[in-house]
Parts: structure tokens; C-alpha cells; sequence
């Protein structure tokens, strides 16, 4: 599954998680950290939505 950024348009694919970001491959987005930030505009998971 993946969802993208409302505001800059990045993906988060669980897949591939975010490791950058402290978030590992395989990460279903409901088990993503609720303080989880976009990596690059910094908008929180509520600025999300699935792809």
C-alpha cells in the first residue's frame, strides 16, 4: 500500500518503509509513529492520504 503527501506529493510506500526516517521496510502506515513527519515538507500523517 502507499500514501502520498497532500501537500508535496511523497510517496510512502510500505514496502519500502522510510529507514531514512527511522521507519523499516515492511511498516504498514497504521504501525508508522505517530509523530512521523514528512521527509520533505515536514507536514504530519494527517497530510496523508492512500494512493
Amino acid at each position: 500500500m502507499k500514501y502520498v503527501c497532500d501537500v508535496c506529493g511523497y510517496i510512502y510506500d510500505e514496502a519500502a518503509g522510510a529507514p531514512d526516517d527511522g521507519v523499516q521496510p515492511g511498516t504498514k502506515w497504521e504501525d508508522v509513529p505517530g509523530d512521523f513527519l514528512c521527509p520533505l515538507c515536514s507536514v504530519g500523517k494527517e497530510q496523508f492520504s492512500k494512493e
